[in-house]
């Protein structure tokens, strides 16, 4: 009786991992010697073994295989709009008004990761470019404006091998302005799934640095304003962990999988955010302008 209960349980729940889990159960049978399996909680024992044949979920509560969030930034017009409607407390019959809460631009976002730089360096301010990083950094302007593009604004993070790589590729690109920002700065922006055995940094850093840089997320990577008539091109010059994190959130991939992407130093990962919201990554951690001895990734 207890052998068919256990097996109805099983495979009521488990589904395709019921095999695994009767396995389990069976094998638990044989283990034990003189009758005394009876007294171990069968079903017990075969519900653990289902629960240890589910996959996990992740840290930041993005389920896998989830539909498109259509809506990921906040900045959806039918959202937008009924956020208003409730605003006023009344409905907003004018098209004029639904047609001028559409975003018509298309954003297009470079993120340029940081010339390799002083790994030896006593604190930020030694940090800066080797010799090696100041020709990559003069190497991605050239890049930069080989494409023929108007860009509309530079932003950097505010350490110095950033804001170093960002002042060299300016040179390239006359006209464009320089903003700082700290939210850009290098840290650790979730736990990473699988973990690694050669970072390991404090929960509090994952915690302090984390909420820093999905803030810069939502500052920087959105659809465009409804106001803006122009497509856009604008570069980010950061780090490593930043650029891996905002792919992962931009393209509804599980952030935990940031430290699975490498990046060479001054490769230049493009983003493409359309009016719908949808988002391509049109190239990541490009660096094939770069001559072959010129390429690091430290």
């Amino acid at each position: 009786m207890a052998l068919r209960r256990a097996a109805g349980v099983v495979f009521g729940l488990a589904g395709g991992s019921a095999v695994l889990v009767w396995a389990e159960w069976r094998g638990s049978l044989r283990e034990d010697s003189g009758g005394s399996w009876r007294t171990k909680a069968p079903i017990t024992a075969a519900l653990s073994a289902l629960h240890a044949a589910q996959p996990p979920a992740g840290l930041s509560g993005h389920s896998y295989g989830s539909a498109w969030d259509s809506n990921w930034d906040k900045r959806d017009p039918s959202f937008m709009l009924n956020s208003r409607k409730k605003e006023v407390g009344g409905e907003e019959n004018s098209s004029e008004t639904e047609n001028n809460s559409k975003p018509r631009a298309t954003r297009h976002i470079f993120l340029i990761r940081h010339s390799q730089y002083n790994l030896n360096g006593n604190g930020d301010r030694e940090r800066i470019l080797t010799p090696l990083g100041r020709e990559q950094a003069e190497l991605v302007g050239q890049r930069l404006a080989s494409l023929g593009l108007k860009y509309d604004v530079m932003v950097h993070s505010s350490m110095a091998r950033a804001i170093e790589t960002a002042t060299i590729i300016s040179k390239h690109l006359p006209g464009v302005e320089l903003v700082s920002c700290d939210l850009l700065r290098e840290g650790a922006p979730i736990e990473p799934i699988p973990p690694v055995t050669h970072w390991k940094p404090e929960a509090v850093q994952y915690h302090e640095d984390g909420a820093r840089i999905e803030a810069a997320f939502r500052r920087y990577i959105h659809r465009a304003d409804p106001k803006q008539k122009e497509d856009s091109y604008e570069i980010i010059v950061c780090h490593a962990n930043v650029i891996r994190y905002f792919v992962c959130r931009a393209l509804q991939f599980p952030p935990e999988g940031w430290l699975r992407m490498g990046l060479n130093n001054g490769s230049i990962t493009w983003l493409t955010i359309r009016p719908s919201g949808r988002v391509a990554l049109r190239a990541l951690g490009d660096s094939g302008f770069m001559p072959p001895d010129k390429l690091t990734r430290s």
